[in-house]
């Protein structure tokens, strides 16, 4: 280690207060010294104070005033970025201690879609909830099936659910998250159990053309792969009847054996569909657990990660 390098820490060590981070995050929030002085219950002199000391110990202004207040310069919003990782790992490591006294308590944060909430994120909170009763489990929708933003870098999140296509190596999009795959679900043709076809033991796509259909939005996986098996046989799309990402919806019409749809094969191991015989394009589709790079997980996330390993593992052999 350099002398500089020794002596910078040094002074880091010395002069650097996460209570001063904590104030610069708040007056950029509120947009002045005395809006965050009240919310801080401080008065404006100590505020005002622990903004010079973090602007003296680093050389640089960090706040100017405008017309519309006090906005941040370009150093304050390289130390915001920098200090929200900061105050997660800080809060992170409350939570571990907590854990460590009694590993049995705390709180999960998952983001998830719709179609994962309804499938299969009941199961591993189901198997995780047996082994840890007490812990509180907050689960969050999240918009299908984006995963440019998922809520894993503002730390809204310990983890993401997602379902996701196979990844390129060098995709930058996500190149700070962790994408463990857990299990392949695929997508299938599926109909009400009470449908003429669930009886059939050999359908071909070309005798359903014509049916009413439940199919997610064009800009869908599944929209996109149906329609790739249509153009492989010479065959229009099939008639959408309706078009909407909701599980509910797809399930209550292809329920009543009027509709088909084109969904992963666990909506319809957990919605009572039948698969229907129909060659698809073979494309993996994965459930994913997502998680930020650079994070250190909580044991609670860890341990439902397990569970949601263990689950899938299952899953993934039932037959239907």
């Amino acid at each position: 280690m350099t002398s500089v390098t020794m002596e910078w820490e040094s002074r880091l060590g010395r002069r650097l207060r996460v209570r001063d981070l904590y104030i610069l995050t708040t007056v950029v929030k509120t947009g002045g010294m005395a809006k965050a002085a009240r919310q801080l219950a401080m008065t404006q002199p100590s505020v005002s104070a622990a903004i010079a000391n973090l602007e003296h110990m680093l050389g640089v202004r960090l706040l100017d005033r405008s017309p519309r207040g006090i906005e941040p310069t370009i150093y304050a919003d390289a130390m915001l970025k920098r200090s929200s990782a900061v105050f997660d790992e800080l809060k992170q490591s409350v939570r571990d201690v907590q854990s460590l006294a009694d590993p049995a308590t705390g709180e999960l944060r998952i983001g998830c879609a719709e179609s994962i909430n309804a499938t299969v994120l009941p199961r591993f909170i189901e198997a995780f909830a047996k082994r840890y009763p007490r812990v509180v489990v907050h689960v969050h929708d999240l918009p299908a099936p984006s995963m440019d933003d998922p809520g894993l870098r503002e730390r809204k999140f310990d983890l993401v659910v997602a379902r996701r296509r196979p990844q390129s190596p060098d995709d930058r999009k996500v190149a700070d998250l962790n994408l463990e795959n857990l299990f392949d679900d695929p997508l299938i043709v599926a109909a009400g159990l009470r449908s003429r076809w669930a009886r059939r033991r050999k359908v071909d796509l070309a005798e359903l053309i014509d049916e009413p259909w439940i199919l997610p939005p064009p800009n869908s996986w599944n929209y996109t792969c149906l329609a790739e098996a249509c153009r492989a046989q010479g065959l229009d799309m099939p008639r959408m009847r309706l078009s909407s990402f909701s599980m509910h919806l797809a399930n209550y019409f292809v329920a009543d054996g009027s509709f088909l749809t084109a969904h992963p094969r666990s909506v319809a191991l957990f919605f009572s569909m039948k698969v229907l015989p129909v060659k698809l394009p073979v494309r993996p589709w994965f459930i994913t657990i997502v998680t930020l790079k650079n994070r250190t997980l909580s044991p609670i996330a860890d341990r439902f990660i397990q569970c949601a390993r263990d689950v899938a593992t299952h899953l993934a052999k039932v037959k239907i």
